[in-house]
């Protein structure tokens, strides 16, 4: 992962897409957090597939770098505000959160017909190299996230969401850190549900794949890949309601414990982002039509 979609992760995360641990990986920096999996990491393409595949990619990366990005420069702008006016609230991370949703669901719906196309062109052959590697995904999760003792998982959770923060905001306070215990704490057994729920998904990708010549394939990938969260399973919907609503409560109480030293960093660190997308080629041709 690249150190800018990094800052656009952390970003992402203050806005309470933090509960989300998507894969990540389709070559651009802001269309590849959005995506909820890569097709590279499961499907070993054909040569032609592949060169299908980049066609398209840059079709897509040109509309997303044109069309996405200036809202996005306008999002860390309110983010922005937000901080320097000391509003991170829940109601004003909730709003920004519903932005970022919005934005990840319009650019999901516009790469769906190219990944509808590409799957329909599979053999049965990378059917089944796809349906081990997901297998595969599945295992290596579980082997991490699930299988060790719960208190394991709580304490290695607070671990990575105390790294996260401190690369934003510096070395956290005994407070700020015991505020992240909490928070990892109420999760409680949310990577069960996580990898349950992701197994759920899978199961039913492959399912429509495998009748990928159907007249409702469409429609059926559309739905996987667009409005996901209808397919969600009655624990991880709860879940994950929970995982929000205790990420919007950790960021709201670290930033009313923070210090100005750690705002200005967060500040500074929010400008380096909105300076690495304002320079992108196609976004200054954009702003000149």
């Amino acid at each position: 992962m690249s150190r800018r979609l990094k800052r656009l992760v952390f970003l992402a995360t203050l806005s309470l897409t933090l509960c989300a641990c998507n894969r990540v990986g389709l070559a651009y920096r802001n269309l590849d957090v959005i995506i909820p999996w890569s097709l590279s990491d499961y499907l070993d393409m054909t040569r032609e597939q592949k060169g299908w595949f980049n066609d398209r990619l840059k079709e897509h990366l040109s509309w997303h770098c044109t069309t996405q990005l200036p809202g996005y420069l306008a999002w860390l702008d309110r983010l922005q505000h937000m901080v320097e006016t000391h509003q991170i609230n829940d109601a004003a991370l909730q709003l920004r959160t519903q932005e970022a949703k919005q934005a990840i669901a319009q650019t999901a719906r516009q790469i769906t017909p190219s990944t509808v196309e590409l799957l329909q062109g599979l053999n049965d052959q990378q059917v089944d190299e796809m349906n081990q590697a997901f297998a595969k995904d599945l295992q290596e999760r579980q082997d991490q996230y699930v299988k060790p003792p719960l208190a394991q998982q709580i304490a290695q959770r607070g671990e990575r969401m105390e790294k996260r923060l401190s690369d934003w905001l510096g070395p956290l306070s005994a407070s700020q850190r015991e505020r992240v215990v909490t928070w990892s704490n109420a999760l409680g057994d949310q990577n069960q549900q996580w990898i349950a729920n992701r197994a759920h998904w899978q199961a039913q990708f492959s399912a429509a794949v495998a009748q990928r010549q159907a007249s409702d394939f469409p429609q059926r990938i559309e739905t996987l890949l667009v409005n996901r969260e209808t397919l969600w399973t009655p624990a991880y919907r709860q879940a994950y309601a929970n995982t929000e609503t205790q990420a919007r409560s950790l960021i709201v109480d670290v930033m009313a414990d923070s210090t100005p030293v750690q705002r200005q960093r967060l500040l500074k660190k929010i400008d380096k982002v909105r300076s690495d997308f304002s320079a992108l080629k196609c976004l200054k041709t954009a702003q000149r039509t």
